[in-house]
């Protein structure tokens, strides 16, 4: 009888929840579904319990939780997205929740999963000195979800070589966002609506608005320097609009090896899934890519300062990158509810890193503390939007 991985996902009804759940339905016979954690999506969640069959289930509203019991009277019910990373005998856990909300179950992870595949950034923008910490005590295998991450994790394997010796430059791609072609007059005047159309990917709300500022973008270079533990002086940004090329790195004997493929992003989870093996693609490829027009352009700081404060933040280290996230989040959670002004977004962040008195090697109790701290301040700030809301 085949062995079946056991997963566990937290952030299963998000789009890298769903469509990691696309593989598994694919390949029912190599996977059970240990665990699934959801925020408030029930109606989806139950979709999910129904056809997965996992043995122990977590979501946050309390009435969707006895909604489960009662229909589901087998299935354990887990207080908290942590229960679900401290559950024992998982080969796999991904997660897939946005934001610092997936701090404290992607560390516990980390020290009882064999695998963690993780599309949640931020933990590893605020807190990877205690990431690497306990990859090294427990041997865990860490493996990124995000596209370009994926791609430079395979650019860097093919090279087969001391990275830090060879690496001349990693070429991190970014679309651009929406507002790439814009003028400073033009965004004056962004609407809610007009930031939440990404012209490549489909994705949740928030990341979406984070693409717009390019605020995605600095976080993953601070992501790229944790992960691959490669200088943010090598790291550089490349506007790739097509989104084809996922990145690239740049060797010192003029070699540059790319990761292309088209804008699905089951192919980036499978890869973190299979690692270190590769699996046929349940969702086939689609090869039209090689029929368009690439095109490749220097990002615009005037335009977007937030990834240039992403280097200086990123390389501050320690609480930095905590305040950096935090206001983020609550400035872009205010612009989602038309309380601040597009533009806002950029100032808060910047005002909120130029207040901070920076602590060293921050444990889990300090970071929580600061983001909680960053949260507040961002609110008591008292923006108005432009539109008068």
């Amino acid at each position: 009888m085949q062995y079946k991985q056991r997963i566990s996902i937290i952030g299963s009804t998000g789009s890298i929840g769903t469509q990691a759940l696309n593989i598994i339905r694919a390949r029912h016979e190599e996977f059970q579904v240990l665990a699934l954690s959801a925020r408030q999506n029930v109606d989806l969640l139950l979709k999910q319990i129904t056809e997965f069959q996992p043995e122990y289930v977590h979501i946050e509203d309390l009435q969707a939780r006895e909604m489960i019991r009662e229909g589901f009277p087998r299935i354990k019910i887990l207080e908290s997205s942590e229960e679900v990373a401290n559950l024992d005998g998982v080969d796999i856990f991904l997660s897939a929740i946005v934001g610092i909300a997936g701090l404290k179950a992607n560390l516990k992870a980390l020290s009882k999963a064999k695998k963690v595949a993780i599309a949640n950034k931020e933990t590893l923008v605020v807190a990877d000195h205690l990431v690497t910490e306990i990859q090294k005590k427990h041997k865990s295998i860490l493996i990124p979800i995000d596209s370009e991450h994926v791609a430079i994790h395979q650019c860097l394997a093919a090279a087969s070589a001391d990275n830090g010796n060879v690496v001349k430059e990693i070429l991190l791609t970014s679309s651009g966002g929406p507002f790439r072609t814009k003028t400073k007059e033009d965004l004056q005047k962004v609407t809610l609506a007009e930031a939440l159309k990404h012209p490549t990917w489909t994705m949740g709300k928030k990341i979406t608005i984070d693409s717009s500022t390019l605020m995605n973008k600095a976080l993953e270079v601070i992501e790229v320097h944790a992960l691959f533990k490669i200088p943010y002086e090598k790291i550089k940004v490349v506007i790739h609009p097509q989104s084809i090329l996922h990145s690239a790195v740049s060797f010192i004997d003029g070699n540059i090896i790319a990761q292309i493929s088209s804008t699905n992003m089951e192919i980036p989870i499978q890869y973190a899934i299979d690692y270190p093996h590769r699996r046929e693609l349940a969702v086939r490829d689609d090869f039209s890519i090689f029929g368009q027009s690439w095109d490749f352009m220097e990002p615009r700081s005037d335009l977007f300062p937030l990834l240039d404060l992403g280097y200086e933040v990123g390389k501050l280290a320690h609480s930095c990158p905590t305040v950096f996230n935090a206001a983020n989040e609550a400035a872009v959670e205010l612009f989602l509810q038309e309380k601040i002004h597009w533009l806002d977004i950029e100032r808060s962040i910047s005002k909120a890193v130029e207040k901070h008195k920076l602590i060293k090697n921050p444990s889990l109790d300090e970071i929580l503390a600061i983001d909680q701290e960053v949260r507040l301040q961002i609110k008591d700030q008292g923006f108005v939007s432009s539109s008068g809301s």
